[in-house]
């Protein structure tokens, strides 16, 4: 999720009109409530992944009602564009704690250093 000033500023969520539309095509349910972004992060552009994990760290709980809706269920997240994971992988651990049984990850694009060496 956005920090609501990033939101502002940006006038569009785009990993969430991915998930709408995923959703809306699959059937499967649309619920943005589920994950809060609790602080704003700087943007991770030019961050090393330890620095875009920092960046992140505890930035995101689960929105009010979550562990009701997650407990043993299958999660999936979508993500526009993955680079390091580090993000998606805080959203996780999240839903996790809440009691989601498995979570996966979903990305529009994901960046592949040169080389294709990891990030």
């Amino acid at each position: 999720p956005l920090h609501r000033r990033r939101l502002f500023s940006r006038r569009f969520n785009q990993s969430a009109e991915l998930s709408r539309a995923l959703a809306r095509e699959t059937g499967l349910e649309y619920l943005p409530e589920l994950l809060m972004r609790v602080r704003a992060t700087r943007p991770q552009v030019g961050l090393s992944g330890d620095q875009r994990r920092r960046n992140v760290a505890g930035a995101f709980r689960p929105g009010p009602g979550a562990e009701a809706l997650v407990r043993d269920r299958h999660v999936v997240l979508i993500d526009d564009v993955m680079t390091t994971g580090a993000t998606a992988e805080a959203c996780a651990r999240v839903l996790v704690h809440a009691g989601a049984a498995e979570v996966s990850v979903l990305c529009l694009a994901r960046v592949v250093p040169a080389g294709g060496a990891s990030i």
